[in-house]
């Protein structure tokens, strides 16, 4: 999809921001996965005005050296859709994990025997805070050689590799349902014993512990600095950011965005290779 305007659909701002959280793949970066010299100036700029920025993403730690060049203030980022927050002051590789909210054992493998019922061909891989772990027959949609290739049931098994390093989530992919009718039956089979949600265009959900998400975990981190959710500006473009979105006292669909995300937010900017995340700062700090 792409913006129907140039300009962003801006909401009046009825409390001055505090904190900006912005997604990263489809929102704050262009789709060559770089952050453009606008969006840089943008954000610098923000933080020049007191404004903290906070990077909210699906990513794993270890794949955000694309913006731990452009950490300012604080230097930490929710990463793993909620599931871990992370110090980057250390660069690419020397991140330090500094809250994880992790997705037992049990409830991903009572996750798994659900999904499987629920949507058979379903092939699983395992997020853990520094290891990766997948299927046999579970595709290369990552950036990265997976540490073991064994059954969920063994990954996920309390002897199982890397049985003391917490698990973040688990990721479920089906290669022929429809990206949305997946993420329904997922959420219809799971119920309260893990949070699913996905960011991917493909049929790829995102399973983690229950009540973690992009959005609770912005709400620990906001109210450890006495900010509250009128005080948020947030961004996003895909399921994953609704109920960041919904949460926050501002927020901006990207002209890019899916249904869901639209109807979420409260405002709409223009696409992420429009630098749609650097236009509404602009204007922002303009008006203060």
């Amino acid at each position: 999809m792409t913006s129907a305007t140039r300009q962003p659909e801006t909401p009046a701002a009825i409390v001055p921001p505090r904190l900006i959280a912005t997604d990263l793949d489809g929102t704050l970066l262009r789709d060559d996965k770089s952050v453009s010299p606008r969006t840089v100036a943008a954000l610098a700029a923000a933080e020049e005005a007191g404004i903290e920025v906070f990077f909210v993403t699906g990513r794993p730690a270890r794949w955000m050296d694309v913006v731990s060049d452009h950490v300012h203030g604080h230097g930490l980022a929710i990463c793993g859709n909620g599931a871990a927050v992370v110090d980057l002051h250390g660069g690419p590789g020397a991140h330090r994990f500094v809250k994880v909210r992790e997705l037992t054992r049990e409830n991903a493998l009572e996750a798994v025997r659900l999904l499987r019922d629920a949507a058979p061909g379903t092939v699983y891989a395992v997020e853990q805070t520094y290891g990766f772990h997948q299927e046999p027959d579970y595709p290369k949609l990552h950036m990265e050689i997976p540490d073991e290739l064994q059954p969920a049931e063994k990954l996920l098994a309390p002897e199982g590799p890397g049985a003391d390093e917490p698990v973040l989530k688990i990721l479920a992919f089906h290669p022929t349902l429809d990206p949305d009718a997946f993420l329904t039956v997922a959420r219809l089979a799971i119920g309260d014993i893990a949070n699913v949600t996905r960011s991917s265009p493909s049929a790829l959900l995102e399973i983690s512990g229950p009540g973690v998400s992009k959005a609770s975990t912005l709400a620990l981190c906001c109210a450890e600095r006495g900010i509250s959710h009128e005080e948020v500006v947030a961004f996003g473009d895909m399921p994953n950011d609704v109920e960041m979105l919904t949460w926050a006292g501002q927020s901006y669909a990207m002209g890019n965005a899916h249904p869901d995300v639209i109807a979420a937010a409260s405002g709409r900017t223009v696409a992420n290779n429009e630098d749609g995340v650097a236009v509404v700062i602009e204007q922002m700090l303009a008006r203060r």
